[in-house]
């Protein structure tokens, strides 16, 4: 079987963004500084390698706050960022907690903030119930924003108020399916106002184009993530959409599809802003017992933003 060759198409930039290798520094640092256990509420990210290895080190993941017995230890709000409830219930406890929240993701809330003071009604472009859009809603009233997800909704959303209307948008979108369902609010509320700079983070943007880059050229494509990132989900839409239809997403559960494999000779490869490069690695060794292969590494863009980690962990 090892006589089949095989090239490889890898996807660049992917994996790891700055928020994410942000969030992961925090749960070290905190681990560094406070010792374990350090509390984290929801997975850090996405991930279920990075978030079993924390769990090595002495990180408990808890869905609430409630759940945390000792509440003298501190507790670590992740990457997805929380509602305003939740930071409000720690300090209620006498929590220590650190916000390990996206900077980009801070920026939409802030942004929700702003326009709602300003009188508008707000649209939130996202998917029902990720723990982005649950903390980007839970910054503001009920009723003063709801949820569009997809262009029926948006075609049949009917503003309940007088009120001026604005939109923004969770940052893992498909950018395409996005514009899509803008187009429509706009169609329907030609005076929408509209996020200043776009929502959809830098990271998700990027590797959303490297896929589309190379998947017309692919007769498979697999994209290294988990099923609950919602950015690795939309990288394998993109490259069905971009011409390569068997594209798979490969999670820890995942079988490498080996025989459907041996019928190709060109293959995609990409990873979600959640997932470790180690699991690309391992995934490519993996196909190099098999087959003999050579690696084309295609790079559209280089990514160089960092973003600082809280001044209490420095």
């Amino acid at each position: 079987m090892k006589d089949k060759e095989l090239k490889i198409l890898l996807s660049a930039p992917r994996g790891f963004c700055a928020g994410v290798e942000r969030a992961i520094e925090i749960v070290e640092k905190s681990l560094d500084k406070y010792g374990s256990p350090v509390y984290v509420r929801h997975e850090i990210v996405h991930n279920k390698f990075v978030v079993d290895d924390l769990k090595k080190k002495g990180a408990v993941f808890v869905e609430e706050l409630e759940e945390i017995k000792d509440k003298s230890r501190p507790v670590i709000f992740s990457a997805h960022g929380v509602p305003k409830k939740i930071p409000e219930d720690a300090k209620n406890y006498n929590m220590t907690y650190i916000d390990a929240t996206c900077p980009l993701v801070s920026k939409v809330h802030r942004e929700a903030e702003n326009l709602h003071k300003s009188g508008y009604q707000l649209i939130l472009i996202g998917h029902q119930n990720h723990p982005e859009v649950i903390g980007t809603m839970g910054q503001l009233p009920v009723g003063s924003i709801d949820l569009v997800q997809d262009e029926n909704d948006a075609k049949n959303y009917e503003c309940k108020n007088s009120k001026k209307i604005a939109f923004v948008t969770q940052t893992t979108l498909s950018v395409d399916d996005t514009k899509e369902i803008i187009q429509k609010l706009k169609e329907k509320f030609p005076n929408i106002r509209e996020p200043m700079k776009e929502d959809i983070c830098y990271a998700t943007t990027n590797r959303q184009m490297a896929v589309k880059n190379i998947a017309k050229n692919c007769d498979m494509f697999f994209v290294i993530g988990s099923r609950n990132s919602s950015n690795s989900v939309r990288l394998v839409e993109v490259a069905k959409k971009s011409g390569c239809s068997k594209t798979f997403l490969i999670h820890s559960q995942s079988k490498i599809p080996f025989n459907e494999i041996k019928k190709s000779n060109v293959i995609g490869i990409s990873s979600g802003a959640s997932a470790p490069e180690i699991l690309v690695k391992n995934f490519i060794n993996d196909l190099k017992n098999k087959f003999t292969i050579s690696i084309d590494e295609v790079e559209i863009i280089k990514e160089n933003v960092v973003f600082k980690i809280p001044k209490k962990l420095n």
